[in-house]
């Protein structure tokens, strides 16, 4: 099969508008819960990336019926078929979030056979707290050659005390709990915007939770779930940051409609102090540069800190900026690679364990890269639009996982970029 590889030639700047897409984080948490569902649900503002594809991959393997329309975003899922409960393994090792359908599946069917996930090698993603909170709500979770064996006949609420912030470990527990017996606590949750969303949804369906967006949610059980209307996904909070650091990584002028602005705050305050110009409304964001950018610090945190996944492309963004950068990689271990991949289109950079530094150089130049997960092609992709001459970026399937489209938005903004077939 032919492999596609994305060429950039630099130095365009970015003008204009351009509208994000539905929340790639928060479409990977809804599509299993739908499962929980007696009805069918109908959820809107879905992306066209590949991990949602796997997602309804996913599903139609399990025996439900669903309807895709890719170019609208808008599914339809009806869970009442469901037949099998076992996910395979060629659909896990393409995608993180499919350790989501153990608690979906283990709710609704009181059974679940999940393989550990796969997606992108950025570093160990251990799912020990999800397996404890299935636990502590009653099933009975075995761990054996890779496979996750959960048996409940039916779950209890409980108190989930997580050892340390995990995102998918919340959401899990979430889902879980949406049809135990009783109430179930989880202490120290995860506070991410899509972590709010799948309360909301679920709230949508009859659920009750409560506290989603602090460290402390309940969720009070219900016997049946059923979709009453259709449910619109939160807009991507890392797509309208890798636009907004593209923007300002090539001296643009660019408005980002249909985002959340306070969902950005962390890198809003970064690119202010960078000497960027953020101009925020209601759900639209203006990022203007002019002249040199400084360098800056920052270490990536739990929400509402600097996002891991928006740490690559700003990376890009400092490997020109005047001065001396340092970034902390407190979440994922190995989030550095695509830095290797800079040095060979000029970045000076430094690795030291988690912390990298960055030396700000005055010109990247174009060169072939590789793209070694999701988010450091994004970071390739803007240090290509940095660059002088033209940049090829190879393994872009790892972009189309969670990104539309991503090469005809910034096309739009007058970026010089198309993919080709070798």
């Amino acid at each position: 099969m032919a492999e596609e590889r994305m060429l950039i030639t630099g130095g365009q700047r970015l003008e204009g508008t351009v509208r994000v897409s539905g929340g790639k984080n928060t479409a990977v948490a809804i599509i299993p819960a739908a499962i929980l569902s007696q009805t069918p649900c109908v959820i809107e503002n879905l992306p066209n990336i590949e991990d949602v594809n796997v997602s309804v991959e996913t599903l139609r393997y399990l025996g439900a019926k669903v309807d895709w329309d890719p170019d609208a975003g808008v599914m339809q899922v009806d869970s009442s078929t469901i037949n099998c409960t076992e996910v395979p393994l060629d659909l896990c090792s393409r995608m993180r979030a499919s350790s989501y359908y153990i608690g979906a599946l283990l709710a609704r069917f009181g059974e679940a056979k999940v393989p550990l996930p796969g997606g992108c090698n950025i570093g160990r993603r251990p799912i020990d707290q999800h397996i404890k909170g299935m636990r502590v709500l009653g099933a009975q979770v075995d761990t054996t050659a890779g496979l996750v064996d959960a048996k409940c006949a039916q779950l209890t609420g409980g108190d989930v005390f997580m050892d340390m912030v995990t995102v998918g470990g919340t959401i899990n527990v979430m889902l879980a709990a949406a049809r135990a017996e009783g109430t179930t606590t989880i202490y120290n949750a995860a506070k991410e915007p899509h972590i709010v969303d799948t309360a909301n949804f679920l709230n949508s369906m009859g659920c009750k939770v409560k506290g989603a967006g602090t460290d402390v949610i309940r969720v009070r059980g219900v016997k049946e779930l059923r979709a009453r209307r259709p449910y619109a996904v939160i807009p991507d909070q890392i797509e309208t940051g890798t636009l907004m650091i593209a923007a300002a990584a090539t001296h643009g002028d660019v408005t980002i409609n249909g985002c959340i602005p306070t969902h950005m705050e962390a890198l809003t305050a970064k690119l202010l102090e960078m000497g960027a110009r953020v101009d925020e409304r209601d759900d639209s964001i203006r990022v203007r540069s002019m002249g040199a950018h400084r360098a800056v610090t920052f270490k990536t945190q739990v929400y509402p800190g600097f996002p891991t996944d928006l740490q690559q492309p700003m990376s890009a963004l400092l490997c020109t900026a005047t001065g001396t950068s340092t970034i902390v990689e407190n979440i994922f271990e190995s989030r550095f690679r695509h830095l290797m991949e800079m040095e060979r289109m000029g970045a000076r950079v430094r690795i030291f364990d988690r912390t990298a530094v960055i030396e700000g150089v005055s010109q990247l130049h174009g060169a072939a890269v590789e793209a070694s997960d999701l988010r450091a092609g994004a970071a390739l992709v803007v240090a290509g639009l940095m660059a002088q001459g033209t940049t090829e970026i190879s393994n872009t399937h790892f972009i189309d996982r969670g990104y539309e489209h991503l090469e005809d938005k910034l096309a739009s903004l007058g970026a010089k970029i198309s993919r080709v077939k070798y």
